[in-house]
């Protein structure tokens, strides 16, 4: 996405020098640089144009139809996706014939669909179910033959419907334009078709990385996270688990999006006392994980810059990217950082800490991610992330839910999650820091161990605490140069995995000289995760430029707010250390705290006895 938005950036900078256009729309004349598309046009006359398999963030497909116009001298409709305006051009959007063609295309659409909107996931908020409201498809005139397809549930982050699938192509389109992964693309041909992994394999069995972008366009419910909430809500249930949940930084920065609240109003309080109610035994900040994740990723850092590893350290946060990193750079595994994800940090001390302080046998204690993240189910599960407490094993964390699942427990609690009291994390593991709720977008863990790092380099407390150079999302890799002492650190910040390509070809040449690499697999870093709300349907179109940002602020504003603003002040992580784990990177802190990463099946080679050992 952030590639075909640098590009967008780049074509709007240079319309002022392009040759313009008059033309007229639905009786409105309005003029627009060459190279403009009759949607594109119409929009800035406030005229939506309906669609399918358009999305400004992708290339375009041209294939739904939806979108036809008429032109007026023009044998038969056009896209209006990706037909450019002409000189004189005169277009209706809105005519009977139109209007009948639109309405017959969405009916032809719905004949080969599921006829179970009642019970489907994106009921209320489809694409489709949109399209046939607004286009006045109130039957289904078109009987016959419907595809029949087997459900793939083999992943434990994402499941497949390909009898839900319109062929729209977005999926496809952002798994290899955005992400860099092709894991999708169309199998079959004519009536048969659908999309799915290579060789119609099981999901689980592909070069997938659970990222959910494929979720996040999907404009029904062809794809969907790996639902978690039935255990959860059982697990609180049950009177002999003592069931703790903790939130990640870009949850609270988009939750309030499911329930029609404005996007970009951090809803930390909120969200904790709607968990409070919901029946968790403890609610704890995964900021205060993030903290943690600070001083192990920060001391292993300045190690390597002291010569105990190789250089650059890359960081190893994102579940998406650490999936990726062993199906496409294996070379490079050895560059990343051991540190877990501050979900699994947090888990681990819960079980560990947490249990030997509140005397609690860990084996009772279910811990639960409320998480942005479809890929967090991913790494929950991932064996190397397992505990050994006395011999016995067990997971670091229990089950994750997405955003999306928390919204949907809360309503389904009767909350009115908007008129909440805010309330405070519960006390031991829920102190967190401004650079804490930084990791929740892209930069952030970058700026993040900056502070930290200058600390432990120099000993003294860094005073400007923002670094410009790493925020934003416009740009889809950023370097900046860090002086700390004597020392220059070369930085260089990825988000969205085409994005991570790009980078890790730098480094592979052995270009740039970096010392640090972030990289979030999501766009824009956790605040475009798989697991956050869908956008309102015929409202805001998925991965909304606009949206991410103002998610982005939500975090800046937390970090602002916060009078700790380094990792190593948080008295939680102080306390950690001092009670439990000794010091950062210590023997203990190893055992909890990190992890190791192993070489999978690489891009475009299918064998299941291969990749059923992941």
């Amino acid at each position: 996405m952030t590639q075909k938005t640098d590009q967008n950036t780049a074509v709007a900078e240079h319309d002022t020098q392009k040759k313009k256009i008059t033309l007229t729309i639905d009786g409105q004349a309005l003029t627009v640089p060459e190279g403009t598309t009759i949607m594109q046009a119409a929009k800035k006359l406030a005229i939506h144009i309906p669609h399918i398999c358009y999305h400004p963030q992708l290339h375009l497909e041209g294939s739904c139809r939806v979108c036809l116009v008429e032109v007026e001298g023009m044998r038969n409709p056009v896209p209006s996706c990706s037909y450019p305006v002409f000189e004189g051009m005169v277009v209706h959007t809105n005519s009977p014939e139109i209007r009948e063609i639109r309405a017959t295309i969405i009916e032809l659409l719905l004949a080969n669909h599921p006829m179970d909107c009642q019970t489907c996931e994106r009921d209320g908020n489809c694409e489709l179910q949109y399209l046939a409201y607004i286009s006045g498809a109130r039957e289904r005139p078109y009987e016959g033959e419907k595809k029949h397809n087997e459900k793939d549930f083999s992943y434990v982050s994402v499941v497949r419907d390909p009898d839900k699938c319109i062929l729209c192509g977005r999926c496809v389109r952002v798994c290899a334009e955005v992400q860099g992964v092709s894991a999708l693309g169309y199998i079959h041909r004519g009536f048969k078709t659908f999309v799915g992994p290579a060789y119609n394999g099981p999901f689980a069995e592909s070069v997938c990385i659970a990222c959910g972008q494929c979720i996040n366009v999907c404009p029904v419910a062809a794809f969907l996270e790996r639902d978690h909430t039935k255990d959860v809500m059982a697990a609180i249930a049950d009177p002999d688990k003592h069931v703790i949940v903790q939130i990640a930084p870009s949850v609270r920065a988009s939750i309030g999006e499911g329930f029609n609240i404005a996007p970009g109003l951090p809803m930390t309080g909120q969200a904790v006392a709607a968990l409070r109610r919901l029946g968790f035994d403890e609610v704890f900040d995964t900021q205060m994980g993030a903290d943690v994740t600070i001083m192990e990723e920060g001391t292993e850092f300045v190690k390597r810059l002291n010569g105990e590893g190789p250089l650059p350290l890359i960081t190893s946060c994102s579940s998406a990217w650490m999936k990726f990193a062993e199906h496409f750079y294996p070379d490079l595994l050895e560059n990343i950082s051991s540190a877990k994800s501050p979900m699994s940090m947090l888990g681990s001390l819960i079980k560990t800490y947490y249990a030997e302080r509140k005397g609690i046998d860990p084996s009772n204690i279910f811990t639960v991610g409320a998480m942005c993240c479809t890929a967090k189910k991913f790494e929950a599960a991932r064996p190397e992330q397992q505990l050994d407490i006395d011999g016995q094993l067990m997971p670091s964390i229990d089950r994750v839910i997405t955003t999306r699942e928390l919204v949907w427990m809360i309503k389904n609690a009767g909350l009115d999650f908007a008129q909440l009291p805010a309330e405070d994390f519960d006390p031991v593991l829920g102190i967190s820091t401004g650079a804490g709720a930084l990791f929740g977008a892209t930069g952030g863990l970058a700026e993040a161990v900056y502070r930290t790092a200058y600390y432990l380099l120099t000993g003294e407390t860094l005073a400007e605490v923002v670094v410009e150079e790493v925020r934003g999302i416009a740009k889809g890799i950023k370097t900046w140069i860090a002086h700390i002492g004597d020392r220059s650190i070369k930085v260089g910040v990825a988000h969205g995995l085409g994005n991570a390509h790009k980078l890790l070809g730098m480094v592979r040449r052995g270009e740039g000289d970096f010392h640090f690499i972030e990289i979030m697999g999501c766009p824009g870093g956790c605040i475009g995760g798989g697991g956050q709300p869908y956008a309102r349907a015929g409202e805001a179109m998925p991965l909304d430029i606009e949206t991410l940002k103002k998610r982005a602020e939500a975090l800046r504003a937390i970090d602002a707010g916060k009078t700790l603003k380094r990792s190593y002040e948080n008295p939680d992580v102080v306390r950690v250390y001092k009670e439990y784990l000794g010091e950062p990177n210590s023997e203990l802190a190893h055992k909890l705290l990190h992890t190791k990463y192993k070489p999978r099946l690489p891009l475009g080679v299918w064998n299941p006895d291969v990749m059923r050992n992941d």
